[in-house]
């Protein structure tokens, strides 16, 4: 498996071929998600070589749908992955385990094993970050954009109710991110508060 080739095309292609509009889902988005999924796992005690090798690549085609369809980009991201993830060395079966990782992204997250529970918290990791502000807004812009979104929704009460249904599935981000995440459900409801107000 080529790890950096099929890295090097998905990002260049996301990079280039991705609308400005994708403020939220861009290629910096991949990015951080593989650089986050590579510390979980580390934290986590992976050590496989091949199981890192298929998380990352997994992170980096994560997204790649969104190069065709807004919606149910995860099964586009699983095709494009099964096209050209063979011109890098991936088999069937490691391009299966990929499928799988990608699959359990889609809201609500559903994984099933640990590199799955990675990598949805790797790609949810904003919302118990130190940056969840400006990044939840380039996601408004985005939903806006795309009409996911009616801009007379309440925005603030629809990240509210997506906070308190989210939960993060390994030890490590629970540790690190949870409280975080709490205290910005606490915020948003004051904020809500004082504009109801």
């Amino acid at each position: 498996m080529n790890l950096a080739l099929a890295r090097t095309y998905i990002l260049e292609r996301l990079t280039k071929e991705l609308s400005p509009a994708f403020s939220y889902h861009h290629v910096n988005h991949t990015r951080s998600v593989a650089k986050r999924a590579q510390e979980v796992a580390s934290s986590e005690g992976i050590s496989d070589e091949e199981s890192l090798i298929l998380l990352v690549t997994a992170c980096y085609f994560h997204d790649a749908g969104f190069l065709i369809s807004y919606d149910n980009h995860e099964d586009v991201s699983c095709q494009i992955a099964e096209e050209i993830l063979p011109n890098y060395g991936y088999n069937m079966a490691q391009i299966s385990v990929i499928k799988n990782l990608i699959k359990a992204t889609k809201i609500p997250q559903s994984p099933d094993n640990l590199l799955a529970k990675i990598l949805c918290d790797a790609d949810l990791d904003y919302l118990g970050g130190a940056n969840y502000y400006a990044i939840v807004e380039t996601l408004h812009q985005e939903l806006l954009h795309f009409e996911r979104l009616d801009s007379k929704q309440n925005w603030t009460q629809i990240q509210i109710d997506f906070l308190e249904k989210h939960s993060y599935f390994t030890s490590t981000n629970q540790k690190e991110r949870t409280e975080e995440k709490n205290r910005r459900i606490e915020e948003l409801r004051s904020s809500q508060d004082t504009s109801n107000g």
